[in-house]
């Protein structure tokens, strides 16, 4: 087997654009994982999503975005999609019968049901483990708040999932989407060119990931530790394991200690 994309999926590539695809204008590529952005801000994206390996992959068909506007949903003739927050209060909240209408369009545009997550501080916060599991999916639909967030009725009608990249507040979820689309994006087969780099990444066994040396051996008086140099591949493994262990007791002991748990209950 190979990781080498069929590209027979509608036509031989996408060219990734600063400029947001029309809601409906934009022809889709079948079985592709999908990335449905609902924001304020399409031309935010692809943004960086549109550069390097994410964007060679976007280009090359093996991942497409659709920036949904949120702005044409919007009630009257000014296209309003928030108002004031219900009880009183500072700031401005996202109308449901707004967000419920951008969801629904892009519910018709997806070919697969894909999980509806809401950028949120409050949300349960985005692991490793996500991406792996959005990765292995459809794809997923992204709804990016603004202001004082979004009215709860809509997230309860749905089920939205929320989702949080940190505990810190942003002024809008559009780089959270962003920095969660890299996440799982280059997870998917044969965006990245070798597969195998993912294996000893930080949080993908558990660990934080050893550090990493290349040339020069010596720079500023600090040498490339001798074990690496040797040549010897079961001791080099053994190094690497160490030092992700130790960095990890050092610096996440709360990482340290859900790895001990799991090792223990897989101890017979």
């Amino acid at each position: 087997m190979t990781d080498t994309p069929n590209k027979s999926h509608g036509r031989k590539a996408i060219r990734p654009s600063f400029k947001p695809r029309a809601l409906m204008e934009d022809e889709q590529l079948a079985n592709v994982w999908t990335a449905q952005v609902i924001t304020l801000f399409p031309d935010a994206f692809p943004g960086v999503l549109g550069q390097s390996l994410t964007g060679k992959a976007l280009k090359d068909g093996l991942w497409q975005l659709d920036a949904i506007d949120l702005r044409p949903f919007g009630i009257g003739k000014h296209r309003n999609v928030d108002d004031t927050p219900a009880g009183g209060g500072a700031g401005m909240v996202l109308r449901p019968d707004v967000v419920a209408a951008a969801i629904e369009a892009a519910r018709k545009r997806a070919q697969a049901p894909l999980p509806l997550i809401y950028l949120s501080p409050r949300g349960k916060p985005f692991t490793q483990n996500m991406a792996k599991s959005l990765a292995a999916g459809p794809g997923a639909t992204l709804l990016c708040g603004r202001f004082e967030g979004v009215d709860q009725r809509v997230l309860d009608h749905y089920g939205v999932v929320e989702v949080s990249m940190g505990d810190y507040v942003l002024t809008g979820g559009e780089i959270a989407a962003q920095a969660l689309l890299d996440a799982s994006v280059r997870l998917i087969p044969g965006v990245l060119g070798n597969a195998d780099s993912t294996e000893e990444e930080s949080h993908s066994n558990g660990l934080l990931e050893h550090a990493q040396y290349t040339k020069p051996p010596e720079w500023e008086g600090r040498s490339i530790p001798d074990v690496l140099m040797s040549g010897h591949h079961g001791e080099i493994a053994k190094w690497r394991r160490k030092m992700s262990e130790d960095l990890t007791k050092e610096r996440r002991p709360d990482m340290w200690q859900a790895f001990l748990d799991q090792k223990a209950t897989k101890t017979p």
